[in-house]
This record gives C-alpha cells, structure tokens and sequence, in this order.
C-alpha cells in the first residue's frame, strides 16, 4: 500500500508542475503597445514642463497633446485586446492542465501494469535466492517438457540412411550389453533429430560401461536431453550435468549448460559468473564459446552487472602425433615407437575431449589410432567427431578422409 501512496503523490506532483507551467506561460511576456502606452504618457508629462517653462507656444502644445492622446487611445486600445485574447482561453488551458495530469498518472499506471510486477512487494536478495531455489526444485521434468513441445518435422534423409538406422535400433534392441551399439545409435538418432531416443540410448550406454566413462559421456546425455526438451534444462539433466562436473569441473558445453540452467531458475548472476570463468579460459576454437558470447551480455544486464567484453584464451597450437612425429618414430624400436604415439594420443584426446579442438586435430586423433592399431576407439572419435562437425562440410570432409586413411 505505501508503494501506491508514494507512486500517486509523485504522480500528482509532477502533473501540478505541469499544469503550473501551462498557466504561467498565459502570463508571460508583455505586448508592444504597453510599451508605447508608458512612453507616450512620459511624452504628456514631458509637455507640461516644456509649456510651463516657455520652450513651446500653446498652440503648438496643444496639437501635440492631441497627437500623443490620439496615440495613447490607439495603444490602449491594442492592450485592451490583447488582455481580452488572453483571459479567452483561460478555461481551454485549464482543462488542457488536467488532461496532462491525467495522462501522467495514467500512463505511469499504464506502464507499471505491462512491465510491473503486480501484488509482489520489494524482494530482498535473500527472498530472491529463495525463490530461485524453489523454482529449481518445482520446475517441470523432462517428461514435462517433452510434452509440451510441438512434434517436429521429420528430418529429409536418404531413405537408405533411415533403413541402416533402424537396422542398428533393431540390432542394438538384441544386444543389451554392446555398449558400442549403444553408442552408434546415439550418434545416429541425433542425426535424425530424435533426441529422445538419443538420450536414452546414451544411458543405455552410461549403464553397460558400469562407472567406466567420462565427463564428457554425462554432457552429451544431458546435452541431448536439454535439445529434447527444446533448450529448457529439467531436473534430470541438471543430474547428468552435476555428474559431469564431479568428475572434470572444467568440461566446456557442463559448464555452458549450467549457466544456462542458473539463468533459467532465477539465478543469473551464478550464471554470469560461470560463463566469465567459462569465457576466460577458452579455447577461443571451442563449440561452446560462441553460445555463451551469444548470451552471456543479456545475462550480465539481468544480473546487474556492467559487462566489459571478455576476450577467450587462444587455442593452444595443433597437438598430437603429427606426420613428422610418425615418421622419426620409425627409427625406434616397436615399444619405444608405441609409447611416444600411445602418449601424444593420449595428451591429444584428453584435450578434444575437455575443450574441444579444429576438425584438423579430431582428424589427426582418428590418423594416430589407426597407426596404433585402436580401431574401436577410433570408430567411436570418428562418430563423435561426425556429431561434433555436424553441418560444416569442410571439416567432415577433413575427419572422413582421416577415417579412410585409418582404414575405418
């Protein structure tokens, strides 16, 4: 209720200083014929004392006076019309006053009801984390979610494409336990846009490898899920992307969609403060700077915050077993030459893995581990790659002439 007392009275107030300035400005200024009304008079006055003093005859006194009365009539005359324009409208500009007024407080009341939060009174920070936190917990599920979202177009494939992929669901429905089936169908069923499936069957995934995966396996479910559900984070996918970072606390697309997540419940100067360290700490090639530098503005403004542009740290240079590397190799021993590739592909993967890389160094993974003899691991950085790359031709052009040379 004070909130309203305060708001009526400003209101109020600036609409009387409004009205005020229209009613003085009526009164202000003086026209020309006052002017000349005082000088004339000064000119009869003037007269007299010539006359009295001798310096003008009668006669010639006497036609000026009627000249400088005949003046003083036409001015007066003019004033007299002037005041008459004048106290005209005085009604006009009284109701002109009040329409102003109440288009102020119209207006403001207007504005309050379409941007204004009605019923809630002044939220201080504490009640404001509150409600975030309840709204975290009370937000819908991904079924919620799923739910709700229109039915997608079906994606325009080659029709041999489609009959592969359902080759692999059905083969992948036989074998329970081929975690890489599993795999396989995730790549392929988020090719198709089916998100759901996708998900699902990279928990199936999850679940075989009994503990044995990777921060970036609990991204991918949770980054699935959250496409499946239109770019909304459920409760679900804020677990899968909790498991990521409890197990690499520097994963970019967690990290990205936890931001996310804050600003979405109520939260964003968490998020802004995790995707500045996010953006900080580059690589300024990896997929997910770009979604943050999309966003993260707005969420500094909700935050409160005066953004300053942040620069990302520059990618690292091109890593990895290169074909200088394999060839010096030759002149080692076997083991001598497997441990330097088997630690170069090892340094290289767990850097695409945490943040990412160019379609240059995914193709030189997959190169590394055909010369190791890995081919299911480089099948499966072949398929992530492929999902990675998704949409460029250059660089799929790039990891699937990598992948022949592999020989997979």
């Amino acid at each position: 209720m004070t909130f309203w007392i305060v708001t009526l009275f400003m209101a109020l107030a600036i609409a009387l200083l409004i009205a005020q300035v229209l009613l003085r400005a009526r009164k202000q200024g003086e026209p020309a014929a006052a002017f000349d009304l005082k000088v004339y008079r000064q000119q009869l006055r003037e007269l007299d004392k010539d006359l009295s003093r001798g310096v003008i005859n009668q006669d010639d006194a006497e036609r000026t006076r009627t000249e400088i009365s005949r003046r003083i009539l036409s001015a007066d005359e003019q004033l007299q019309t002037h005041h008459a324009a004048l106290a005209q409208p005085r009604g006009v500009t009284l109701v002109m006053a009040g329409l102003v007024g109440l288009a102020v407080i119209g207006g403001s009341l207007g504005l309050y009801y379409r941007l204004g939060v009605h019923g809630y009174g002044d939220m201080p920070l504490a009640d404001r984390i509150a409600l975030a936190q309840e709204r975290a917990i009370e937000r819908p599920s991904q079924e919620q979610a799923e739910a709700g979202l229109p039915a997608r177009a079906p994606l325009q494939v080659e029709e041999g494409y489609e009959q592969l992929v359902e080759q692999l669901r059905k083969t992948a429905g036989e074998r329970s336990n081929d975690a890489q089936g599993q795999a396989l169908l995730t790549q392929h069923e988020a090719n198709l846009g089916n998100f759901v499936a996708a998900y699902q069957a990279k928990q199936n995934y999850i679940s075989i490898m009994s503990g044995d995966v990777e921060a970036r396996d609990f991204a991918e479910t949770a980054e699935l899920m959250i496409m499946a559900a239109g770019g909304y984070v459920s409760l679900e996918a804020e677990s899968e992307l909790r498991q990521a970072l409890m197990l690499d606390d520097r994963n970019g697309p967690a990290r990205y969609y936890w931001g996310l997540m804050l600003g979405q419940i109520g939260r964003p100067d968490m998020a802004y403060q995790i995707w500045a360290e996010t953006l900080q700490a580059g690589p300024a090639t990896a997929p997910w700077i770009e979604g943050i530098q999309e966003q993260i503005e707005e969420m500094a403004y909700r935050a409160g915050v005066e953004y300053t542009p942040i620069t990302p740290r520059a990618a690292a240079p091109l890593a990895g077993p290169s074909s200088e590397d394999l060839a010096s190799a030759q002149q080692m021993s076997d083991e001598e030459r497997q441990d330097m590739i088997r630690g170069m592909v090892s340094q290289l993967s767990e850097r695409l893995a945490s943040e990412g890389g160019s379609p240059q160094e995914w193709a030189r993974l997959i190169g590394a581990l055909g010369v190791l003899g890995e081919m299911e691991q480089a099948k499966a950085i072949h398929g992530e790659a492929l999902q990675s790359f998704a949409g460029d031709d250059g660089a799929l052009a790039l990891i699937e002439s990598a992948a022949q040379q592999a020989g997979i």
